[in-house]
Parts: structure tokens; sequence; C-alpha cells
């Protein structure tokens, strides 16, 4: 079972002029399971697979580096400048020569080529050799749909994936390949030209007409959009033959198809993030003891600590939840990081919670600087986000390993908010504890039936027969402590309408609403 792609697959996805073959000794078909980026104060090695990026200002100063990838039985090894002896030398060695452009900066080579091979090793390889899923791949099939040379950028102008082609490659798309970047006096005259805001403004086809005296041929372009907000760009070149004639059609379907795909990019952590969000996940589902977690964040197990839930407000599409969820978590990873270098955050279920070990101080000390954290990350969303969020903050537990409880008890108390019981967008239990305390009474007899009283049943049986007025006015009569004319003003009838409704209710069912316990039981049961 491969753990990568071949080298093959790697020159064919990444091609000219970012990189070409110089020699190969044991053909294209060896597979490439690792890119390594070797400094030239790094001891020349190398391990089985590893595509070796040597940083040494010409390529004749790589010999040792290349004998050491071939006695590693590196895949090839990749440099810039003339080759000279380096060819021979790789030769012998037994490992493959990649020449690399010269205005490429070699972080950029190093991050397309991993990605090539991080797909196939999450995707695996079709036949032909195409990465599923990959970019690069759904930008070759655009290319062939629409006949042209094509670049998928992000909203930074930071070149994703490009199609492979001999094609008449113009400068404005080799520059952009080479520093995998968009040059900046090219962007400026697309800016001038009014194309990026043409792209950003909504779905559709922008042309950009050819200025032979710029070295720019003939383009079209799509923005990619996840509702109102921009997520890149989709830019085809025309080469020697003119564009299909269902380029623009083929190119407006490319740009729908891309949208998941760049959230994708954009919304997935990195390796270590990803590690740190799964510490998380697992304490708070009980996965994972304290210790380990307190072990790899750097924490005392033994210090008070407290989770704090966020969600995001207001109606939204999917696509948009997500980035702007995704967008969430750094902000407030960011903020909570400056209150408590251990802090974790993670997504679960759609709420992002921020757990903050190592607490400070008293509880009461603890839990304002919190609040006041809490009110930081909100005002942050709406102000740089623009978007509306609720914080919600458990109690503070004595030990890490109640981190769950904590968790808990933001659960609940953003449930009150949702309910419309507290106006403001952060809450505490303290803020709530009533009516998170009525929610768990409640939650408990809806589950129990066998404990409720009947009579409440024979009431509510009676009154759907006979115009629904009994319960309402028990109920507003309840919430008014027995004070008639305020359940009456709540009503909007006169109190001896009141008084009649409730005393007929105490007849229909037996229940006493002079008796204390009858009353508290009846009321609770009423609010089911």
């Amino acid at each position: 079972m491969t753990t990568g792609t071949s080298l093959r697959h790697v020159l064919a996805t990444l091609g000219e002029p970012l990189v070409r073959v110089l020699v190969a000794p044991r053909g294209l078909g060896v597979p490439v399971a690792d890119v390594v980026l070797l400094d030239p104060e790094d001891p020349p090695e190398a391990h089985p697979g590893d595509l070796v990026l040597v940083t040494v200002a010409r390529a004749r100063a790589a010999g040792a580096a290349i004998r050491a990838a071939g006695r590693g039985g590196a895949a090839a090894v990749a440099v810039k400048g003339e080759p000279g002896a380096a060819e021979g030398i790789a030769a012998d060695a037994g490992v493959a020569l990649l020449a690399v452009g010269d205005e490429a900066r070699w972080e950029q080579v190093e991050a397309l080529a991993r990605g090539v091979v991080d797909a196939a090793r999450a995707g695996g390889e079709a036949e032909s050799g195409e990465v599923l899923g990959d970019l690069f791949s759904l930008a070759q099939t655009i290319a062939t749909l629409t006949g042209g040379l094509v670049s998928i950028e992000d909203t930074a102008s930071r070149v994703l994936a490009y199609s492979r082609s001999s094609d008449e490659v113009d400068e404005l798309r080799r520059l952009s390949i080479l520093g995998r970047e968009g040059p900046e006096r090219y962007l400026a005259m697309l800016r001038e030209w009014g194309v990026y805001q043409r792209l950003r403004a909504g779905e559709g086809i922008v042309r950009i007409d050819e200025r032979p005296e710029l070295g720019i041929r003939r383009r079209i372009a799509a923005g990619v959009h996840a509702g109102s907000q921009p997520l890149g760009t989709i830019w085809v070149q025309e080469g020697a033959a003119p564009l299909t004639e269902q380029a623009e059609v083929a190119l407006l379907g490319a740009s729908r198809t891309l949208v998941p795909r760049l959230i994708r990019a954009r919304t997935l952590p990195t390796p270590e993030l990803r590690l740190r969000e799964d510490l998380l996940v697992s304490l708070l589902d009980g996965r994972l003891d304290a210790e380990s977690v307190a072990d790899d964040i750097g924490a005392d197990p033994a210090r008070a600590a407290v989770v704090v839930a966020f969600a995001l407000t207001g109606e939204r599409t999917q696509a948009d939840r997500q980035l702007h969820r995704a967008e969430l978590v750094h902000l407030i990873a960011v903020h909570t990081a400056a209150y408590r270098r251990s802090a974790l955050v993670s997504v679960v279920g759609g709420r992002v919670y921020a757990l903050l070990p190592d607490l400070p101080g008293t509880t009461g000390h603890a839990e304002g600087r919190i609040v006041a954290l809490a009110k930081e990350i909100v005002a942050a969303a709406r102000r740089h986000l623009d978007v509306g969020v609720r914080a919600a903050l458990g109690g503070v537990v004595p030990r890490l390993s109640d981190a769950a409880a904590s968790r808990g008890d933001a659960d609940r108390v953003l449930a009150a908010m949702v309910r419309g019981r507290w106006d403001s967008d952060i809450a505490s239990l303290a803020d709530v504890r009533a009516e998170v305390l009525l929610s768990e009474i409640l939650a408990y007899l809806t589950e129990q039936p066998r404990i409720r009283d009947p009579r409440l049943a024979v009431l509510v049986a009676h009154d759907a027969e006979h115009g629904g007025i009994l319960v309402p006015a028990v109920l507003a009569y309840l919430d008014a402590f027995g004070d008639v004319r305020a359940a009456a003003r709540a009503l909007n009838i006169h109190p001896n309408t009141v008084r009649y409704r409730v005393r007929r209710a105490a007849e229909v069912s037996g229940l006493s609403f002079a008796d204390p316990t009858e009353r508290l039981l009846t009321h609770l049961l009423l609010r089911l």
C-alpha cells in the first residue's frame, strides 16, 4: 500500500515553469512519500521516498546532498541554477535530479509539492495518476473544458493550483506560478482596471482583454463565493488557440464546484492545531485523562479550570457558517492564548469551546476576568468578522479532570440564553442559574411521566374540549404568585374572570391551589 504518490505525478502536477526533470536513473515511477527542505547547514541525509529540496545557492554545490540522497533511497533531489556536474553525480547515485525555476521561492515549492503528496496520502490515486479531490486535478479538468491555461488563487492572490501546459504562457502567469502569487505590478493594474472589484461583487464571468505591450494575453475569470463571502478566483488564460465556445459556461460551473473545496482548504486546521483540538474534544468526552492532556499542553491538572462555549447567532447559509466558525476559532484562540498559554479551543457540534486551565486566584476573581475576556471576544467578532456571537461561561471547576462538568454548565447556559430569557450576548452560570435549574427539572419531568400528577392530565384534557381558557388562567395566576389583578392584566381580562377560571380549574381537576406543595408542582407541570 503506497503512502504517497509517484515522482511522475508530482512532475505532471507541478510541471514547468516551476520544476523540470534533468535526470531520472530509476525512472519516474519511484514513490514520493515526503518533502524535505534541506538547508545548506543541515547534515546531508535522506530517507526512502523523500523529495529533497536542496537550498544551496548553486546546483554544483549540492554534490554531498545528492550522494546522501542516493544512499538514503530518496526519490529525487531538487536544485536551482545550472546543474553542471550535479547531473552526473545524480546519475551515479541513482537518484532523480530536478531543476527549480530561479525565481521560485523554496518555501512555496515545498508547500505545493507537499500538497500533492498529502492529497495522495489522504485520497489515493486513480489509475490515471490524478489525485482524487486534488485542486491540481480540478485545474486540469477546467483547462480541458475551456481550452485555456488555468490558475486557482485564494483571496490574497496566492496560487493554490494550476493546470500543466507547454502552451504559450504569458508573463503574468509565469511570474505568478514561480512566486506562487501574482506580481504586485500586475495586481495593481488589475485593481486599477476594476477586475477584482467585479470578481468580488458576485457570481459571473469577468473578461480581460489582451494587452501585448504588458505581456498579458486574453483572460476570463470567475470569483468563487460562499454566499456573500469571496473565497478565491479561477483564471483562464488563452493560449495559442482560442478558448472553447463553452469556456464561460464551464468556468461558471467550476467556480461553483470549487466552493466546498476552498472552504475545506480554509477551515481545515494544521496537524498541530488539529492535535490540540482533538485533545480538548477527548477531554470533554471523557476519552482522555486530564493528566495526559495537562502534560501535552503544559498545564497543572490540580489547578482550577473553566470551559466557555461560543455560538454564532443570526441566519446564514451552511457555507457562511463554516467559514465564520473557522474564523471565530482563530479569533478565540488568539484571545484565550494571550490569557492562558495552555488554553485549548475546538469545535464540537457546531459550537466553539475554549478550555482555560491554570486559573489564578479565587473563583470570584477568575470568573470576573473570564467574563471580561468573553466580552472582548464577542466585541472582536462583531467588529472584525461582522458576526454575532453568544458566549456562555461554565462554572469554574477545582481540577482539570472536572472540565466536562464545566462544559455541561456552559451548554445549559447557552440553552437558557437561546430561550430568550437573557438579553445580553454573555452569561455565566450565576446569571441564569434559576433558568438552568428550572430547565433541568422540566427535562427530568419530561423523561419521567409516571411521577406526574394525573389530575393535571384531567385538567388539560377538559380544557382542550372546552375552549382552552382554564389552563392559561391558572398559569398566569401562579406566575403572578396568586395576585389576581396582575394575572388579569397579563391576560387582558377582568380579575373576576380570573377568579372564576381558577376556581373552576380546581373543581375540574381536584387540585388545591391553596396547598403550597400542590401549587408548586402544578406550576412546574404546566410549564411542560
